[in-house]
């Protein structure tokens, strides 16, 4: 702090007369608490500005509330104060930009708000003070490695504080450490601020900044040094992070490998850090863990947007005996839908590959129309930060009690692979996400009926601006291509309606009306929802919440040229809650003359 100031004095002198420092108010002094009724204030403070905002600002920092409180403070003393004020004013008003403000101070004696009356001050703050140089040093290895020429100009084309910018303080210090996260973010993880510097020129209000940044030496990955795995292995823990020796540092490897492990299910906390002490050749990774007990119980209760209360329980077991495989076994209980399902996955092999099979037994009631269905699976899947894929075989049998058909079943080869390229999880503010799905198949029973199902589904999330929120565009296309598609099981057929699809309506109560006048499903999909989202602020600022406009639409049908679109269309809040993104909305079906609650957690795609 010592050189900085003595080299800002030195560059002073160098500008010439006009030129000064920037000062730094102390803005955070504690004001007293109120006071008794037997005890009057000496004085009564009221600042006067257009700016509520500038108004609020003086009140809250002004060391001259703090002797209102002395009650045998005399006019000479006051007129001292008031010096004094005027000074710390002018300072606080300059970590705002505003270098040349008005103040006027002033006295009534005769105001019974103290025993030496009401003090005003009249602000003035002039105008803002401007960004009108910006000049970048770069020290280290950053400064000759061509290879970091593109982090480098990054650095610097999304400087906040660009010239013509106006100039805060906060502003300042924000600009200066989102600079030098974008350098510790790749390649650099022990970079600094070696200097920095706001030159004010107050008559012109224009400041001048200087930054050098030093990035230190290019840095690589070392080996894993890994503690906690004393359950499930260190070979499970190398797979999952996927951090290799020799690889160039990047922040976000870190993070996304820290994320895998974490969200693996097998560990309750994960922390990787670069070990500071090592070679930038090969910076050791410490990898601490603790690891999820071997079994656990989790019971639930909450509420259904279409069926009401509901109950679950959940038995997870990370190492099944003999097998070491993860099962996951649920039951869910409600007035429409019973559920039983058993899942097991088998660790990830060195490209995190797992291999995996799952049963469901389903019990549900769709317009008093039951379905019980259940659904056998085998195969492989691999999760990815961007992209997961999936192969597998399936079984599906179903029975829809007023279709007046016997009970069908299929057997399948089926292949899943879904794409994201969102800027943040769980809350993104921007970004594509594209899932396929496709199937291809046959019928048992007396008809064998070979068939092709594929399915399409994407989001898109487009930003406006900070105060106007984002779009949020969302489509599912799907079809089952077959010359009959009467044996098929409704499993492997389409439905839509509900919270993640057309809001106003119950879940899959939007399909086809048979002979019989059952909701049936239908060989043809096609759903789309546009939703605007904007932040919810509170004096300026953006909240925790969101609110949403949206308006969707939906068909199924067994002939093309028979979609016909069921709309709904309503509002709804977003909030960013602890456990992820929490969708309340109340959305009106035109169709149904109804209002529905539709409530929802977590992002998925």
């Amino acid at each position: 702090m010592a050189l900085t100031m003595l080299l800002a004095a030195l560059a002073a002198v160098a500008m010439g007369p006009s030129w000064a420092v920037a000062q730094v108010a102390e803005a955070g002094t504690p004001m007293l608490q109120n006071q008794t009724a037997s005890t009057p204030p000496a004085f009564g403070l009221e600042v006067r500005s257009s700016d509520e905002d500038i108004r609020d600002f003086l009140t809250r920092h002004l060391n001259l509330q703090r002797y209102r409180s002395l009650s045998d403070l005399d006019e000479t003393e006051l007129t001292r104060l008031l010096r004094d004020a005027d000074v710390q004013a002018r300072e606080l008003l300059g970590t705002l930009g505003f270098f040349n403000p008005a103040l006027r101070w002033s006295q009534d004696k005769t105001a019974k708000t103290g025993t030496l009356g009401q003090v005003f001050v009249d602000v003035d703050t002039g105008p803002v003070a401007r960004i009108s140089e910006v000049q970048w040093q770069w020290l280290g290895d950053v400064a000759d490695n061509t290879q970091a020429r593109g982090q480098r100009q990054a650095i610097e084309d999304q400087w906040a504080l660009p010239v013509g910018k106006t100039f805060s303080q906060s502003a300042w210090s924000g600009a200066k450490n989102q600079a030098l996260r974008q350098l510790l973010a790749e390649r650099y993880p022990w970079g600094r601020i070696l200097h920095s510097l706001a030159l004010v020129d107050e008559p012109n209000n224009q400041v001048r900044l200087w930054l050098t940044l030093e990035s230190g030496p290019a840095v690589r990955l070392g080996s894993l040094q890994i503690s906690g795995a004393d359950k499930y292995g260190v070979l499970q823990v190398e797979r999952l992070a996927r951090l290799p020796t020799g690889q160039l540092y990047r922040q976000n490897d870190l993070l996304e490998a820290q994320q895998r492990l974490v969200s693996s299910g097998f560990y309750d906390s994960v922390f990787i850090s670069l070990e500071p002490e090592g070679s930038p050749a090969q910076a050791p990774v410490k990898v601490e863990l603790k690891e999820s007990l071997r079994q656990k119980w989790v019971l639930g209760v909450g509420v259904r947007s279409d069926s009401g209360a509901r109950v679950s329980a959940e038995h997870t077991h990370h190492s099944v005996p003999g097998l070491h495989w993860r099962s996951v076994s649920k039951l869910s209980l409600d007035k429409d839908l019973q559920s039983l399902s058993l899942n097991l996955l088998a660790p990830p092999d060195s490209n995190l590959w797992r291999w995996n099979t799952s049963a469901k037994f389903d019990r549900e009631k769709l317009f008093d129309v039951p379905l019980q269905s259940q659904r056998w699976r085998a195969g492989r899947t691999q999760l990815g930060e961007r992209i997961d894929r999936s192969y597998f075989a399936q079984f599906d049998s179903a029975d829809l009690q007023g279709d007046l058909q016997p009970q069908r079943q299929s057997i399948s080869a089926n292949y899943g692979w879904t794409w994201r390229n969102f800027d943040s999880l769980p809350f993104p503010n921007r970004g594509l996400g594209v899932g396929i799905e496709l199937g291809s198949g046959v019928t048992l029973g007396d008809q064998r009926e070979p068939y092709v199902r594929w399915l399409v589904k994407g989001l898109g999330l487009m930003p406006l601006s900070p105060t106007m929120g984002r779009l949020a565009l969302r489509a599912d296309v799907g079809s089952v291509v077959s010359r009959d598609t009467a044996n098929l099981p409704a499993t492997q057929l389409f439905w839509t309606g509900g919270d993640n699809s057309v809001r106003g309506y119950p879940s899959n109560s939007i399909g086809v009306t048979d002979s019989n006048g059952a909701n049936v499903p239908g060989r043809y999909l096609a759903a789309g929802s546009l939703e605007w989202q904007r932040p919810i602020r509170r004096k300026g600022q953006a909240t925790e919440w969101e609110s949403a406009v949206f308006v969707d639409a939906g068909a199924v049908s067994n002939d093309m040229g028979q979609l016909k679109p069921k709309i709904g269309y309503g509002v709804g809040a977003r909030w960013r809650s602890p456990v992820g993104p929490v969708r309340i909305d109340l959305a009106y079906a035109p169709e149904l003359r109804k209002l529905h609650l539709h409530l929802n957690v977590g992002f998925t795609f």
